[in-house]
């Protein structure tokens, strides 16, 4: 298994004088998810929770939606042509009677923080596989005075980017701002499908009563990820894409940006945050 920090060596330079040191850096390593056996999708990621990201990330294809649809998650032996396990290979085993999507798709392909379709198409796939409607789930109200507050509650609680300063950060946080659970990684989205997928693990889906908040912005593919998961708020403390917006507005997700001490913008969903003015 791969570590989530690496040493390396590093010339420093502080007010003219140079001085050579080991530094601490976050691990990144590649992974590759396959379904029954078939490659479906490569990240990269930050070794750790490793079944959660696979099992997340396929909430957030459509694929899974409960624990009972898992038969198996292991790391693939053989991975190389020495036959040496990498611990970079997982492999996901759908339990019977759980259909297989047809993984020759778009998203076989390696997978970054700006994946996934675009336009309208985006947005048709989201609304034709999401399990857990949004607009369903028993209504959630949040104060602005606690949305202020989880940042700092986030960073506080990040305990590899204390050592490295190279990791996003994804929480869940409920409606009454208790931190639930935290994951960090090289990238915010594997970050947040690591939680969803230990959600998953633990019969948690749908997470219809919490809070997700990122550690920078909202891009399409988070907000997608969170309407998959049937989460109703998404917060970012950096800006939101248009895309996330308009998925946001049509699902029915409660979606803040610019979330920083007591300011913060509301993009949609504004009927979840308890506004005590005319707006």
């Amino acid at each position: 298994m791969g570590r989530v920090t690496e040493r390396r060596r590093t010339i420093r330079i502080r007010d003219g004088a140079v001085t050579t040191r080991p530094d601490t850096l976050v691990a990144e390593e590649p992974m590759e998810i396959r379904l029954n056996g078939k490659p479906l999708a490569i990240t990269m990621r930050t070794p750790g929770d490793d079944f959660a990201l696979a099992a997340g990330f396929l909430v957030s294809e459509g694929v899974l939606g409960s624990a009972d649809d898992v038969r198996s998650i292991v790391y693939c032996a053989g991975a190389t042509d020495d036959g040496r396990n990498t611990y970079n290979v997982v492999d996901v085993q759908l339990a019977p009677g759980v259909p297989v999507p047809d993984i020759t798709l778009e998203r076989n392909v390696y997978t970054t923080s700006s994946c996934g379709l675009c336009g309208k198409a985006s947005l048709d796939a989201v609304r034709t596989t999401a399990r857990f409607p949004i607009a369903d789930t028993p209504p959630v109200r949040v104060e602005p005075a606690l949305l202020s507050d989880l940042p700092d509650r986030l960073r506080e609680a990040q305990r590899v980017f204390d050592r490295t300063g190279g990791l996003h950060a994804a929480a869940l946080f409920s409606e009454d701002g208790e931190l639930l659970d935290i994951r960090e990684d090289v990238g915010r989205h594997n970050a947040v499908d690591k939680l969803v997928g230990r959600a998953l693990q633990q019969g948690l889906l749908p997470l219809s009563r919490v809070i997700l908040l990122v550690s920078g912005r909202a891009s399409f593919e988070l907000a997608q990820k969170a309407v998959m998961a049937g989460i109703p708020v998404l917060a970012a403390v950096s800006a939101p894409s248009s895309l996330a917006v308009d998925l946001a507005a049509e699902a029915g997700l409660t979606l803040v940006g610019f979330l920083r001490g007591p300011s913060m913008n509301v993009y949609a969903g504004d009927e979840r945050i308890a506004l005590h003015s005319e707006v």
